[in-house]
């Protein structure tokens, strides 16, 4: 939760969207993370959270060649 906290904020407030994809050894704090943007009136889509296994979510999200 603390890395993302500290992360997000700022590519938001550029005006990326995000993915975010936490460890599957974390608690599940980022998507009360996600609860709270989507509270807080974020748009769908601008922050993106998926779940899984680093090799089965992880490692074809960032080998795609469409991810930059």
């Amino acid at each position: 939760f603390l890395i993302v906290s500290q992360k997000l904020p700022f590519a938001l407030a550029a005006g990326c969207t995000a993915v975010v994809k936490p460890s599957e050894m974390t608690s599940a704090s980022t998507f009360v993370l996600g609860d709270i943007l989507m509270e807080a009136g974020l748009p769908a889509g601008v922050v993106n959270i998926l779940a899984g296994l680093g090799a089965d979510v992880g490692a074809p999200m960032v080998s795609h060649p469409l991810v930059e």
